[in-house]
């Protein structure tokens, strides 16, 4: 039987190091890392303008991840996606897909209170001019109103990191 690899994902809310913590796990693992962020950016340059616009995009690349995520896995390789389980549908669907193949999961929660949160997008909105139109507080606590707190009843594997 082949070995399947790991699929690790992350929830936490807006600035609070999910996309640091999957680029050093992915280097610890030796997994492949996928980033949200960077599937938008190479397949939908300068259209996603709004939260609307991101959550059009996003559900419109899923499938494609999904099936080539399932694909890496099976090679025996892990996969560290840097894409959003902030609510319990995105959750869901990451289960599902890890599930389906019998693949192991891991959810890495970064638990940040708010304040660190608006501090790291400051500090990004300052390494990355490009996102000051979007890293700022109302954005911030817009999309906070999304996030949904992961719990035992979603059945996954949940490590909560605090610090």
């Amino acid at each position: 039987m082949q070995a399947i690899g790991t699929l690790y994902f992350f929830c936490g809310k807006m600035g609070a190091g999910k996309s640091t913590y999957s680029l050093t796990l992915a280097q610890e693992k030796n997994a492949v890392l996928l980033s949200e962020d960077d599937w938008l950016s190479a397949l939908y340059p300068n259209q996603i303008n709004s939260f609307d616009d991101y959550l059009i995009f996003s559900r419109r690349m899923k499938p494609l991840v999904h099936d080539h995520v399932q694909r890496i896995l099976k090679t025996g390789t892990s996969v560290v996606m840097d894409f959003p389980a902030n609510t319990k549908s995105q959750r869901k669907g990451f289960l599902e897909l890890a599930n389906a193949i019998s693949a192991s999961h891991e959810l890495i929660f970064l638990d940040r209170n708010d304040a660190r949160c608006l501090q790291q997008i400051a500090q990004r909105r300052q390494a990355q001019p490009e996102r000051q139109a979007f890293d700022i507080e109302e954005m911030f606590y817009h999309v906070s109103t999304y996030f949904d707190v992961p719990s035992d009843a979603e059945m996954l594997n949940i490590r909560v990191v605090r610090d």
